[in-house]
C-alpha cells in the first residue's frame, strides 16, 4: 500500500473516553507503560480509574493516590480548545502511525495545526542550538529536499539546527514537538517560527498539560516523540554530549533510520557526529542520501492502525487479587537492577497474570520504576 495515499484508519474516541483517557494519564504515577497495561488489564479508562485507589493501597502507597477529576479533565480540554488545539488519542486516526508503534508512546497528543502533516511519512531532524552558518545551510536542503519528497520534517523547536529544518519544510509541512505544553513554547524567540508552523501546513505536538513550563527532565522525553515520528532521524552538528545524541539512540532503537552528517574533527559540535559515524550510522554529505534511503521505507504502509482503542481485558484480569505472600515473592525477587518482566515470571513460578497485577500495584504505588525496553525495577 502507498503511504503516500493511504487512508489513516482508527477508531475515534467518544468525549466520555477522552475524558477518562485525560484523566487517567494526568493522575499520579501514571506513565504512558502504565496506561496502557491498564487499560489491557480493565478494559477501559473508566474501570482503571475506578480500580487505582485499591491498587494504589495493595501496592504499599503511603498516602492516598491523586486521580485527576472530571473538573480538570474538563478544564484542560476547554483550554485545549481556547488555544486552537485538541487531543488524538493513540487508537484514533489522526495520532502519527509510526510513534503509534514505540515503546512507552504517549495516550494522548495535544495537537495544533494542520493534521495531514502528522499523516505523510517523517523525517527527524535534529542538531546543535549553536549551529554554523555551514551547519544551518544544509539542514536546511535536507529539510527542503525531504518536504519536496514527499515527508513531514520533525523537529524540536530549538535554536540553530533546529529553527533551520523547520524554516526550510514550512510550505511542504513540519512538526514540532514541545517539551512544555502547547501553550508555553520553548525557546521564546520562536514563537513566532511556531505560529507559522501551525497556521500554515505544519503542526505541533506535545504530551504535556496546558500551562506546563519545560524543564530540563522534559526535553528528553520530547526527544522520544521526534525520533518515533520519523522513519528516519538526520544528525547535524552534535556535540559529544547532546540532546541529539539521545534522540538518536532513541531512533536506533525504535528501528528507525540514523544518519549523520561527517564534521571537522577541530570542532567539538561534530564529536557527537563523527561518533555516530563510527557506530555505524549512515552517511550523509548530499540531501539525496537521505530521501533515497527513506524512498522505499515510504512506499508501504510500515505502521498498521490498530482498530482498537480500548481493548477488552487480555486475561491478566483476576477474580481474586493476588495475596501478601505473592507480592512479598516479587519484592524479592526485584531490586534496583533492570530486569525483564518474563525472568520475574521464571524466577518466582507465579502466573504471568499475577505478576503483572502486582507490578501495577507496585506501579501505582511509586515504588516500581520502569526502564526502556520494557525492563523493570524496584524505585530508590
Amino acid at each position: 500500500m502507498d503511504a503516500l495515499s493511504a487512508e489513516s484508519k482508527g477508531v475515534v474516541l467518544t468525549e466520555r473516553q477522552r475524558i477518562a483517557w485525560l484523566r487517567l494519564i494526568r493522575s499520579d504515577n501514571i506513565g504512558p507503560a502504565t496506561f496502557r497495561d491498564l487499560i489491557n488489564h480493565f478494559g477501559s479508562a473508566e474501570a482503571a480509574l475506578a480500580a487505582l485507589p485499591e491498587l494504589s493501597a495493595r501496592g504499599g502507597a503511603t498516602r492516598a493516590i491523586r486521580i485527576a477529576s472530571e473538573a480538570e479533565a474538563h478544564r484542560e480540554l476547554e483550554a485545549a480548545r481556547r488555544f486552537g488545539a485538541r487531543f488524538v488519542g493513540i487508537g484514533e486516526p489522526d495520532y502519527p502511525q509510526a510513534l503509534k508503534q514505540i515503546d512507552g508512546a504517549p495516550p494522548l497528543l495535544a495537537v495544533k495545526g494542520a493534521l495531514a502533516a502528522a499523516k505523510r511519512p517523517a523525517v527527524g531532524i535534529v542538531g546543535s542550538r549553536n549551529a554554523s552558518i555551514a551547519g544551518a545551510k544544509f539542514a536546511a536542503m535536507v529539510a527542503r529536499d525531504c518536504g519536496r519528497a514527499g515527508h513531514t520534517v520533525v523537529s524540536g523547536l530549538a535554536r540553530g539546527i533546529d529553527t533551520a529544518a523547520h524554516r526550510a519544510s514550512l510550505d511542504t509541512g513540519t512538526i514540532a514537538a514541545l517539551a512544555g505544553g502547547l501553550d508555553q513554547p520553548y525557546p521564546p524567540e520562536n514563537i513566532g517560527l511556531l505560529e507559522e508552523i501551525t497556521s500554515g501546513n505544519g503542526l505541533a505536538v506535545s504530551e504535556m498539560p496546558f500551562g506546563w513550563e519545560p524543564r530540563a527532565r522534559d526535553f528528553p522525553r520530547r526527544n522520544r516523540l521526534i525520533a518515533g515520528i520519523g522513519l528516519g532521524l538526520v544528525v547535524i552538528e552534535a556535540a559529544t554530549r547532546s540532546g541529539s545524541l539521545i534522540t538518536a539512540r532513541l531512533a536506533g532503537e525504535f528501528g528507525r533510520l540514523v544518519f549523520a552528517v561527517p564534521g571537522s574533527p577541530l570542532d567539538p559540535r561534530c564529536h557527537g557526529t563523527n561518533g555516530l559515524l563510527k557506530d555505524g550510522a549512515s552517511i550523509v554529505t548530499a540531501p539525496a542520501d537521505v530521501v533515497e534511503a527513506l524512498a522505499p521505507l515510504a512506499q508501504f504502509d510500515l505502521f498498521p492502525s490498530s482498530m482498537v482503542e480500548e481493548p477488552a481485558p487480555d486475561g491478566k484480569a483476576m477474580s481474586v487479587p493476588p495475596g501478601d505472600s505473592d507480592r512479598n515473592r516479587i519484592i524479592d525477587a526485584l531490586g534496583p537492577t533492570p530486569v525483564e518482566i518474563d525472568d520475574v515470571i521464571r524466577h518466582t513460578g507465579l502466573s504471568a497474570s499475577a505478576v503483572y497485577l502486582i507490578l501495577l500495584e507496585l506501579d501505582i504505588s511509586g515504588r516500581l520504576h520502569r526502564h526502556q525496553g520494557g525492563l523493570v525495577s524496584l524505585s530508590d
